[in-house]
């Protein structure tokens, strides 16, 4: 077994997984299947544990698939995370459904305003709230700024937004920074965990347009 030094984070808990605070490393997945398909969704969130996945993404595009979250959820005993984009009233209902978590790009929910209804409910709820940052959605000015797509963009998005939602009165928070070039993702993770106790969720993928996210 490789050594390897675990850096201190706080913890916090999806579902019954404990993420960071020196607990084993989880794995999730996603299902690429329709969240609206109960039959299909289930049985590959099943394959999925099987196969040794903690925690499992869905996909909610849309009302429909956040309004069927429950249908999911009651068949399974691995804890789900929706994720959500553009639509906070999606994260509202996901939360009304019953999901484990919460994964958000506040960049992409809209205002403030709708944010915070986000941030509010998952408080009630005690549901933790994956924030995502990715190169394919840097905000303008860090392009700017930084030259385009680099790690330090990256960093400092990351902690703005850990900021920003920590100035809400939440901090059951996981961070999750993404970008497809290998050595800006892992350049980006080294610069931010000495920036943050909050745990990390790794991952080599990325959304986005080629306008807004060329890598340099």
């Amino acid at each position: 077994m490789a050594n390897y030094e675990r850096r201190s984070t706080r913890q916090i808990h999806i579902g019954t997984i404990p993420i960071g605070g020196g607990a084993p490393i989880s794995v999730q997945s996603m299902c690429n299947t329709k969240t609206t398909d109960t039959e299909a969704t289930v049985r590959q969130i099943r394959e999925l544990a099987a196969a040794g996945c903690d925690i499992v993404r869905l996909a909610v595009p849309d009302m429909e698939a956040a309004k069927n979250l429950g249908n999911i959820i009651r068949q399974v005993k691995t804890p789900l995370v929706a994720d959500i984009h553009f639509d906070y009233k999606l994260a509202l209902e996901a939360m009304a459904q019953g999901i484990a978590a919460l994964r958000i790009n506040p960049g992409n929910i809209g205002s403030d305003e709708k944010v915070d209804r986000v941030v509010e409910a998952a408080a009630d709820k005690g549901i933790p709230i994956r924030v995502g940052v990715n190169s394919g959605s840097l905000e303008k000015k860090l392009l700017e700024k930084h030259g385009g797509v680099t790690a330090a963009a990256l960093a400092e998005s990351a902690v703005n937004t850990l900021d920003k939602i920590e100035q809400m009165g939440f901090d059951d928070l996981v961070l999750s920074i993404k970008s497809s070039n290998v050595k800006i993702n892992y350049d980006a993770h080294m610069m931010v965990k000495d920036m943050t106790d909050h745990p990390l969720h790794i991952g080599i993928t990325e959304s986005g347009t080629p306008a807004n996210g060329r890598l340099k």
